[in-house]
């Protein structure tokens, strides 16, 4: 029996055709929709549904489908823990042409479990996985939302012919074998979404799609910056400390935090570029298990702080003078120890590098675990 079609452009004005649709992928059934990259057969994520799903898609049953969410700060319910970098990407990129491809934990799939369901978690988790999609449409947005029940989406089309980017295309294809077909027009991109995967290591392109690979990484890669005067003393042992932590945390090289999404730097506002740290900071630093034999002093410029996502300035001076260079850096600049500033520590010797760096290393430590909450 062939699909009905429904046509929906206004999601709001269609909202009683898209409520019929939504019960229909409750019900089990199968449903055409359309995303900003392809359209997409909506299915309940249940064992019946998903085995009817296969044969409609010729599928390997041990092959699992992508979740499709209409609103990403539902991601928290499939996804547990996520780190700051993923959590930018996100808030970047989502909703968007993006499939994000998360590893989660034995000791998270069992809560997992708890809250969905064993089957559910089995039809949506492969190999301790899960791909996760948000859509920019605002039909798919509107329908995932309707719909009770977790649901995951293949491309619409058949076994070795391209996804449908527009409706009709798509009930040509497969409107014998769904229930209805959401008839949108054509898809705003055309082509398939970008798939990632994120995993202890870090991200990995799995596939490029509507974003390249370099809009990825810059939406990904977590830029915080620390900033003193000169960019030889506070600003520096900052840095040290700040990839210490994160090292230590992810027990990784510190030359690996880059491939894991963390851009950790420094600069002075009165800085001359080129200088090396100074001999306290480099002994204080040691003392902690950190380098700065190789750190050379950067100035602080407009671009630095428009890249970065966090800056931590060591005083209310400091502050004034990035709020100087860009006004638009106040919803991201703080101080880097809660309502007090941090005395500059030069000319001073060893004992006051070592007073300096033991209240740096507390602030940057207290700040860095906030960013994982």
């Amino acid at each position: 029996m062939a699909a009905e079609i429904i046509e929906v452009k206004d999601p709001i004005r269609d909202i009683e055709k898209l409520k019929k649709c939504a019960e229909c992928i409750d019900s089990g059934g199968l449903v055409v929709f359309p995303t900003e990259t392809v359209y997409g057969i909506a299915c309940r994520a249940e064992k019946k549904s998903i085995e009817r799903l296969d044969e409609v898609k010729q599928r390997n049953i041990e092959k699992r489908y992508t979740l499709h969410i209409g609103d990403k700060n539902k991601l928290s319910d499939f996804v547990p823990n996520l780190t700051p970098p993923v959590k930018k990407l996100v808030r970047n990129a989502w909703p968007g042409p993006l499939t994000i491809v998360f590893e989660i934990g034995a000791n998270d799939i069992e809560k997992l479990k708890e809250k969905h369901g064993g089957e559910t978690v089995e039809l949506l988790y492969k190999d301790s996985s899960i791909g996760v999609r948000c859509p920019d449409e605002p039909v798919a947005e509107t329908l995932l939302n309707l719909c009770k029940y977790p649901v995951v989406a293949p491309s619409a089309n058949t076994a070795g012919q391209p996804p449908a980017t527009e409706g009709r295309q798509a009930y040509e294809q497969i409107g014998d074998f769904v229930d209805i077909v959401i008839d949108s027009g054509t898809c705003k991109f055309e082509k398939s979404s970008t798939v990632v995967k994120i995993s202890p290591s870090g991200l990995g392109i799995l596939r490029v799609g509507a974003f390249s690979e370099r809009q990825i990484r810059k939406m990904y890669k977590l830029n915080i910056l620390f900033v003193c005067s000169g960019n030889t003393c506070r600003s520096p042992i900052a840095e040290a400390m700040a990839k210490k932590f994160l090292a230590e945390k992810f027990g990784c090289n510190i030359d690996q935090l880059e491939d894991m999404g963390y851009k950790i730097e420094s600069a002075g506002v009165l800085a001359m570029n080129g200088i090396a740290a100074s001999d306290g900071s480099v002994m204080f630093c040691e003392s902690r298990g950190a380098d700065l034999s190789k750190h050379k002093s950067q100035r602080l410029t407009v671009e630095k702080i428009k890249s970065a996502d966090y800056i931590f300035a060591m005083s209310n001076g400091h502050k004034d003078a990035i709020m100087q260079l860009c006004s638009q850096a106040e919803r991201k600049c703080m101080l880097l120890k809660e309502d007090a500033e941090i005395d500059d520590p030069i000319g001073g010797d060893y004992e006051a590098y070592k007073f300096c760096g033991e209240i740096i290393e507390k602030a940057v430590n207290d700040r860095m675990s906030g960013l994982f909450k």
